[in-house]
């Protein structure tokens, strides 16, 4: 299986509900590295696994939606933890979205699966991936 990595990163802000999250029940700032790894078992004609300059600029417009903005308000999320495993995911919706309907052209057509890590330090960090 052949494997393309792109990076990028939000700063955010957000509070968590429940007495599990202690003081993160408050509002408080986060920057998440976001790396998002395309995987397809054959390369393209053109000897690629997606175009590098496509993936991150579609990485890019995607993170916008969020970026320096606080998460509590965004209405898609209300009343849902926006903890790193949740928001791996919802990158991971938006960018297998982005592949089905060509926004990463011909090459992303054949990614085959999509793994998406948010790091939110340099000691934790949180996955989600699936097929495309």
């Amino acid at each position: 299986m052949y494997s393309l990595t792109v990076r990028d990163h939000i700063m955010i802000a957000h509070s968590f509900n429940g007495d599990i999250f202690g003081p993160a029940q408050k509002t408080y700032g986060a920057t998440y590295i976001v790396d998002v790894c395309f995987e397809r078992k054959t390369l393209d004609h053109d000897d690629l696994i997606v175009d590098i300059g496509l993936a991150s600029e579609q990485l890019k417009t995607l993170l916008a939606e969020f970026n320096m903005k606080n998460l509590d308000d965004v209405e898609a999320f209300k009343g849902r933890n926006t903890t790193t495993e949740f928001m791996a995911k919802v990158v991971f919706e938006r960018l297998a979205a982005a592949i089905r309907t060509g926004q990463l052209g011909a090459s992303g057509k054949g990614v085959e699966r999509v793994k998406v890590t948010l790091a939110e330090s340099h000691i934790a960090w949180a996955s989600y991936h699936g097929d495309i």
